[in-house]
This record gives structure tokens, sequence and C-alpha cells, in this order.
């Protein structure tokens, strides 16, 4: 069995938190946002989009599945994943959950 290990990339704020994940956003960038998600195991993001924002993530630790508007595909450790403009994105966490960062410009847009 695998043991999840406490890795922290990304200091900075804790922007969301509950029983799905923890979202920590770097406080030091004026036009970066670059985030850090822990997903709980068997734990999913909100679903969502924006127009006028790319975004890449980039897998730390653990696997899941990543939904890109129709499209689903496997990520896990070292997988970086870029997200067009306006393209509906989620990620679900295996059984061990997962971490990944975030990079997208501009500000956090909520949905």
């Amino acid at each position: 069995m695998l043991k999840k290990a406490k890795c922290l990339f990304v200091f900075g704020k804790v922007v969301k938190q509950d029983e799905r994940y923890t979202v920590t956003d770097n406080t030091t960038l004026k036009n970066l946002i670059v985030s850090q998600t822990e997903l709980n195991p068997n734990k999913s993001t909100t679903g969502h989009s924006h127009t006028g924002q790319e975004e890449v993530y980039l897998f730390h630790q653990g696997s899941g599945t990543m939904e890109i508007d129709d499209n689903q595909f496997q990520v896990d450790v070292g997988r970086v994943i870029t997200i067009p403009d306006g393209a509906f994105h989620r990620v679900h966490a295996g059984r061990y959950g997962c971490t990944f960062t975030c990079v997208f410009d501009g500000k956090r847009y909520d949905g």
C-alpha cells in the first residue's frame, strides 16, 4: 500500500478547503497564479471552464482521471496537461489521492 506523503510545493495562502481538497495559491507573483491542489482519495474537483484563460496542470503525487470537455484520461506523477481557453475540466483522484499544481495567467476565476 502506498502511503500519502505530505508534499507542499506551493507556499502561499489556502484559498479553498473542504472534505475534497485543499487549494493553496502562491501570493508572490503579479501576473500568474501558481496554485497547488491536494485532492483527497476518491474525491473530485469542482468542474469548471473559463473564457479567456488557459491553464497548465502538473501532477506531482498519486493518480486519477482528468476530464477535458468530452475526453477522459489517466493522470499520474510527472504528467503535464494543457487546458485550452474555455475548455471544461475536472480532476478525479484515485484511491490514494493526488497532488497537482496549476499555472494560469491573470486572476482566479470561480466558474
